[in-house]
């Protein structure tokens, strides 16, 4: 049985994120400081085989509390850095002191590091560790005080961790916009309109919390491994658009997260991709598309590979589908050619915007040579399938080792 430690787990996306841990086996340490709302959350899960769910009322601001998680708990396959908090005050950062921010920074900033610290002596080789920051990292957000700083420390801090610390797999989870109780609460307080949001979104729509805790549910497992290092922007494009004009709104809903994936390889020699997912036709299914072919062609011809392979796609799939291309992952040997690859890239990420009001999604992957097919399957079965909807426009480095394996 493994063993997950998620914090802030009593609401929003920690809520939906222990429940499927919980349905999937998992024996779950929940962390957070609502103590009500932990103890109705545990009577809801299905517990565990052989181990009970262990309710851990912590107030994360308080590093004598951080400190108590070493204590008593089991070893950990995984620890989900997933509270945090906004500032409601709309005071402007010029305006506030250090004391107004103090709470806030304590919790998105430094309590993740304590809480790795804590159970550090905990965590079995080759561990997942998760930190959940936000769009809000990668691009500022006003009038929301020290959120957004303290979003892009928590970024520097989790890939400062996965280089001193080989032996663990640890990401970043980087939502967008997630209609949890506090998006709810910013919206009927004015301090967010919804249509302003839906005109940035290239997907066309919020995600649901279960979406964000369907990746947190991947990143934790194994199969994460090949991203060690990196952040998962899951935030239905947005990061990666930067037109003027808003984008259209979603046309159609999303399909079920557990909807059977329809795979097909195309672009290169598939046999030994196969094993991503069945392929029998079943129905109803989520359509998906892996592309080989810019794997395999010369350096200075990558953008053109790209731009085939999406026109195949959209030539056979006109909604609800992925397309998702294999890059390579080695540096051009002439600088002539390095803004090839840059430019690919970029095209992905247009083409999540122009394709995303229907349901039509495009990551790439960039992958080492000679990597060995199997390593990749449980990543691309989460990237190309219906668990993955909120995931669009993203180009990803997959390492070649795996946690303490010398790089």
């Amino acid at each position: 049985m493994q063993t997950v430690l998620i914090t802030g787990a009593a609401s929003g996306i920690g809520r939906d994120t222990a429940r499927l841990f919980a349905g999937a086996g998992w024996q779950c340490v929940l962390v957070d400081h609502n103590a009500p709302a932990l103890q109705q959350l545990g009577r809801s899960l299905p517990a565990p085989a052989s181990a009970p769910h262990q309710l851990r009322a912590v107030d994360l601001t308080d590093p004598v509390q951080i400190a108590s998680l070493g204590d008593d708990t089991p070893r950990l396959d995984a620890i989900l850095n997933n509270a945090g908090m906004s500032d409601a005050s709309n005071t402007p950062l010029a305006e506030q002191d250090a004391a107004q921010m103090a709470r806030l920074l304590a919790l998105n900033l430094a309590a993740p590091a304590a809480v790795v610290d804590a159970c550090g002596p905990l965590l079995k080789p080759g561990a997942r560790i998760v930190n959940v920051a936000s769009g809000a990292g990668l691009h500022a957000i006003p009038w929301r005080g020290a959120y957004s700083p303290s979003k892009a420390g928590l970024i520097a801090q989790s890939l400062a961790l996965a280089q001193a610390r080989p032996d663990l797999c640890v990401t970043v989870l980087a939502p967008g916009f997630v209609r949890t109780e506090l998006v709810d609460g910013l919206i009927q307080a004015g301090r967010l309109k919804p249509e302003g949001a839906l005109g940035k979104i290239p997907l066309g729509r919020m995600a649901a919390p279960e979406e964000m805790a369907q990746a947190l549910y991947f990143l934790a497992s194994s199969g994460a491994a090949p991203l060690r290092g990196q952040i998962l922007a899951v935030n239905g494009g947005s990061s990666v658009h930067g037109g003027s004009q808003p984008l259209p709104p979603a046309t159609l809903p999303p399909l079920p997260l557990d909807t059977p994936l329809q795979l097909e390889v195309c672009g290169g020699e598939g046999e030994a991709w196969q094993g991503v997912a069945p392929t029998a036709a079943e129905q109803p299914h989520y359509a998906a598309s892996l592309d080989l072919s810019p794997l395999h062609c010369a350096s200075a011809g990558v953008l053109q590979a790209v731009h085939a392979a999406a026109a195949r796609f959209a030539a056979r799939y006109t909604q609800q589908a992925s397309l998702t291309l294999l890059l390579p992952s080695a540096q051009p040997r002439r600088w002539q050619d390095a803004g090839d690859g840059a430019a690919a890239r970029m095209m992905v990420s247009t083409l999540a915007c122009e394709w995303g009001s229907r349901a039509l999604r495009i990551n790439a992957l960039e992958v080492p040579s000679g990597v060995d097919p199997q390593t990749l399957h449980p990543l691309l079965r989460f990237f190309c399938g219906s668990a993955a909807q909120y995931l669009t426009g993203q180009t990803l480095v997959c390492s070649a080792a795996a946690p303490g394996t010398p790089r």
